[in-house]
């Protein structure tokens, strides 16, 4: 049997990196009992950082979840990476999920992945909650935090708990709904209630007032009965402030330490008393579609991540909307329309995997060795096209020309690569048509240096990384002519072709233009398109660096050939020759790629990254608000000056300025550069040629 979908709650784990959240993760598994023995991060011992390269970088980089049982409740608890190069497993989960508890780092307040990943929580409609960690730290404060949080995400930010102790003395916490203290010592589960100290009596009541506040103004029978200072009963407080929570009129802070399991009983209870299940929260509408937490009714069962494992093949993990999905029963994926056979349904308590004969309405699981179905499809019991709104996903901005280490792999890396693509869709992968190489891009250096570790260790497949090359192009200023001939004469048959252009330019982005203006027949028309072959296949390596050439007319207006003699191939071969001719005389020039680069940064970082993209030869184009202390930049950059940026605009801003770039168009090279790049062009065809 499954859990009744008002016994559910679907929780993420998500803020910035370092704030503990694993940590939290582990600490409320051996709270309920789903583990003997607290892990630790820095040991790697941790149920949720299980893949060896998360143990060494001592950071989450996939989504982990674990489900247990508090209070008769089933909880499903999300980890989300905190490291802004691997959001996407947190907006992943954020999507699946009614509610999240942001983790944050007492001695650093509101961070800037935490403000981003509100922000998206807000979108979608998610009841939050906030957990201050790390107390015990040196220069923690948690009521200086709390400024700072109601600072970042408004006043409807209340305390519901406040600590005993500061810093390394830091020994319990104060609920202010039940009004009693709870103090931890020894053993991580040693937890013993009483009342409040004297001296934090005054304290505790002047936070009481603040929650009380919040909470008479989400209910209108409540706000008269306070205000007449009347006894309001502990029910119908948790009810408000769990009525409030839902929907984002209330965001409740409460604080611990998860390393020492302190508070940490406390935040469960908060998950069962003030977080939303899905019945409550209410289902999404996809399409023309209200989904609801109900048994019987047609099976909606999204998938949001797919794991791609070398040993078990791809393991999806769903979340079910509205039915019932049960082991060995047939499903349709709605975008494949085709069947899908599920097997065997699997559960994640800590490092066990489960297994479960159905999931019900509200509930998340997983299911291994299905053929076609990856994240972002809908498993359905009706072939009904639902479609999930897109999630808004960074593009990638960190590219590398791929190879691999051994001739032949090519295969093998390409065929893992893809498997990794659909566990991360922040990765592209895409063959540069113009320099042939296999490109491989993500979010930040980190983010590639962890797909090539996976190809190594998961898939045994070893490649090197270069940076990409400028996908450089050349054109010509000004008119030319000229003349092409092809004359070979070896015993019997020859060959002959001869063929007189005029080329001039074309306005930019026009591309190339052909001109047949033969007269009197002096070409056969047979032979003309070989003239035009040969052209465009100069064309393909041009005069100055051996870069493609562009925005150039042909024209085709005089020539001879011979009736035995004259082929196809000889006229190509002249088309050629005249062309190569042709666009030494036309004044060639090297044109360089411009993209738009769209920089959001701290306010107090714009002069310093403006002034950096002007040394990029970049030309800034204005710039706006982009709320939350921060602002866009928008400027056009040579991309030849954007291949190193990501590093850079990180130490300029401390890791919180992030950027996209998108082509706009080619212009022409600075004659001081052209020289440079034709230079390094011709020794690198002369090292290939050595």
């Amino acid at each position: 049997m499954h859990k009744a979908a008002d016994r559910i709650r679907n929780v993420a784990l998500v803020g910035h990196r370092g704030a503990g959240k694993t940590s939290l993760h582990e600490a409320l598994l051996y709270e309920t009992g789903v583990i003997n023995r607290l892990g630790s991060v820095v040991d790697g011992s941790t149920v949720s950082d299980a893949d060896e390269d998360e143990k060494g970088r001592q950071m989450s980089i996939s989504a982990a979840l674990a489900s247990f049982e508090w209070q008769d409740r089933k909880v499903n608890l999300i980890d989300t990476p905190g490291d802004p190069s691997f959001v996407a497993d947190a907006l992943g989960a954020l999507r699946v999920c009614e509610s999240a508890i942001f983790v944050v780092n007492a001695v650093m307040g509101a961070e800037v992945q935490t403000i981003r990943l509100w922000q998206r929580a807000a979108e979608l409609d998610l009841a939050r909650l906030i957990f201050v960690n790390m107390l015990d730290r040196e220069r923690a404060d948690f009521f200086r935090t709390l400024e700072a949080l109601k600072g970042a995400f408004g006043s409807h930010v209340v305390a519901t708990a406040i600590p005993v102790g500061s810093e390394h003395e830091v020994s319990g916490v104060i609920d202010l709904v039940d009004m009693k203290a709870y103090r931890y010592e020894g053993s991580a589960r040693d937890c013993s209630e009483g009342a409040i100290p004297q001296e934090l009596e005054a304290q505790a009541q002047e936070y009481r007032e603040k929650l009380m506040d919040e909470v008479a103004e989400n209910s209108d029978a409540l706000m008269e009965r306070y205000l007449e200072g009347e006894e309001i009963s502990h029910e119908e407080i948790v009810t408000a402030l769990k009525d409030g929570t839902n929907h984002g009129g209330i965001y409740p802070v409460t604080c611990g330490v998860a390393t020492r399991n302190l508070g940490t009983n406390r935040l469960l209870d908060a998950i069962v008393e003030d977080l939303p299940s899905p019945v409550k929260h209410g289902g999404p509408k996809v399409g023309e579609i209200k989904l609801e937490a109900v048994d019987d009714n047609d099976m909606y069962a999204y998938v949001f991540k797919t794991r791609a494992d070398p040993f078990a093949g791809r393991i999806n993990l769903f979340r079910v909307y509205q039915g019932v999905l049960k082991q060995d029963s047939q499903v349709l994926n709605t975008r494949t329309h085709g069947k899908e056979r599920v097997g065997t349904l699997l559960t994640f308590e800590g490092q066990k995997t489960g297994h479960a004969t159905e999931f019900g309405p509200g509930d998340i699981g997983a299911v291994a060795k299905l053929k076609e179905t990856r994240a972002g499809d809908w498993l359905s019991s009706r072939d009904e096209a639902v479609e999930m709104p897109q999630i808004k996903l960074p593009p990638p901005v960190m590219a590398f020309a791929i190879e691999p280490k051994s001739k032949g792999d090519e295969d093998k890396v390409f065929t893992a690569l893809r498997r990794l693509q659909e566990e991360d869709p922040t990765i592209d992968l895409h063959r540069d048509p113009q320099t042939g190489e296999q490109i491989v891009a993500g979010l930040s250096q980190i983010h590639v240096e962890v797909i090539v570790g996976r190809l190594k260790s998961r898939f045994g497949a070893e490649v090197n990384l270069k940076p990409p090359r400028v996908p450089y192009q050349e054109t010509i200023r000004k008119p030319a002519k000229a003349h092409g001939r092809h004359k070979k004469q070896t015993g019997g048959r020859g060959q002959f072709g001869d063929a007189h252009i005029a080329i001039e330019p074309l306005a930019p982005g026009e591309g190339f233009e052909f001109v047949d203006q033969i007269k009197g027949g002096v070409i056969p028309s047979g032979f003309i398109p070989a003239v035009e072959k040969g052209v465009v296949e100069a064309m393909q390596e041009g005069v100055l660096a051996g870069y493609p050439v562009k925005d150039v007319r042909v024209r085709l207006y005089d020539g001879s050939y011979h009736t035995v003699d004259s082929s196809e191939m000889a006229f190509k071969v002249a088309g050629s020759l005249a062309m190569k001719q042709a666009l030494q005389e036309a004044s060639p020039v090297l044109l360089e790629p411009i993209v738009l680069v769209t920089v959001t940064v701290p306010e107090d970082a714009v002069g310093d990254v403006i002034g950096d993209l002007n040394s990029r030869r970049g030309r800034p184009l204005g710039m706006e608000p982009a709320g939350a202390g921060m602002t866009e930049v928008k400027a056009e950059v040579p991309m030849a000056q954007m291949l190193s940026y990501a590093p850079d605009l990180r130490s300029i801003t401390g890791g919180r300025g992030e950027f996209t770039m998108e082509f706009l168009r080619y212009e022409e090279v600075p004659g001081h550069l052209a020289g440079k790049v034709v230079e390094e062009a011709r020794a690198e065809r002369e090292a290939v040629k050595a």
